[in-house]
């Protein structure tokens, strides 16, 4: 993963745009569109960067991310 989506994601979490809607169900909203926000679970995201991550990195081995999804993850460490 890289430090940019790190980045993006803590921002995210620190600027309070992480909510919790159900037990495994998040809503984030984006970075560059106040108007925007992504259903997130545990492990996908309904943005375009997630649905398009193995068009991108096919054959890699490497799993779907984005930085909404990391946001949930920091959240939910930052929670505990």
């Amino acid at each position: 993963m890289s430090a940019g989506t790190i980045k993006k994601a803590q921002k995210l979490v620190d600027e309070g745009n992480v909510v919790q809607v159900d037990d495994d169900l998040f809503q984030v909203r984006s970075s560059s569109d106040p108007q925007k926000s992504y259903m997130v679970t545990h492990d996908s995201c309904d943005c375009l960067g997630f649905k398009n991550f193995y068009k991108f990195h096919h054959g890699k081995g490497i799993k779907a991310n984005c930085s909404h999804l990391e946001a949930v993850r920091l959240y939910l460490k930052a929670k505990f």
